[in-house]
């Protein structure tokens, strides 16, 4: 066996393997997405944000099935299989580039959904109904207080015909002397929920999308190397006749 098509044999096997840890690392991203998604349901009234999660989720499932062709049709250098696995890498190949162009369009889209229905949600704050225990929700798990800060309930029916003080929820979780009087911001969470809301998705957007565009460039490598092993398999069934043989 020549060193090409060891080491192309080598390329694909460690593809394949990076196929099911990918798969592994994708299904979780995904997964933290559908999660942060479905927690802050009712800042996401335009439903195109849940796209990317799907999508990665989907190509998360697809890589453990290429995992399992790979490996086989590498060690057997079956023909059907080097080629099946050549149509597979092509379509995911394809699906990882659009997932993450998807990603670039939709995290620019981000910021118009997150504001405007974050706007609403807050505005709706009674202490009571669903929109306030999604508020109280985001405050308390990401530690912050209001929109843009925490001055941004002084403006709100809330703060304006109740007893002028913050939710609870803005209350830092180490102090439980904490009322929500404005005149102790100290013991509040002082930052605005909406940065923190939208840098925490952007963030781990961006990370399934490094990870995207990392494995689109693997399967780049893996597709030359198949085409590599079948150029050898062509090479040997053409294998010119020893001169002399009709001598």
């Amino acid at each position: 066996m020549d060193c090409g098509v060891l080491t192309s044999k080598s390329v694909l096997l460690l593809l394949s393997l990076i196929f099911w840890a990918a798969g592994a690392v994708l299904t979780y991203v995904g997964a933290i997405l559908l999660s942060t998604y479905r927690n802050y349901t009712n800042f996401f009234q335009d439903r195109y944000v849940v796209l990317p999660a799907l999508a990665i989720i989907a190509i998360a499932l697809v890589m453990f099935v290429i995992g399992v062709i790979g490996c086989c049709s590498t060690l057997r250098e079956s023909r059907f299989g080097l080629g099946l696995f050549m149509i597979v890498l092509l379509i995911t190949f394809a699906a990882e580039v659009s997932a993450f162009v998807l990603g670039i369009v939709y995290r620019g889209k981000m910021h118009e959904g997150v504001d405007s229905t974050m706007t609403t949600v807050f505005s709706k704050y009674d202490g009571k109904n669903a929109e306030s225990k999604t508020v109280n929700y985001l405050q308390e798990q990401m530690a912050c207080c209001g929109l843009k800060n925490y001055t941004y309930w002084n403006t709100t029916n809330w703060f304006i015909k109740g007893n002028q003080t913050y939710p609870l929820s803005c209350c830092k979780h180490q102090f439980s002397n904490c009322t929500g009087s404005p005149s102790h911001p100290e013991l509040l969470n002082t930052a605005g929920c909406e940065m923190k809301l939208e840098t925490g998705l952007e963030s781990i957007l961006s990370y399934a999308m490094i990870v995207i565009l990392g494995f689109a460039i693997i399967k780049f490598f893996g597709m030359i190397s198949i085409c590599v092993i079948g150029c050898r398999q062509k090479q040997m069934d053409y294998q010119p006749l020893p001169s002399g043989i009709y001598a």
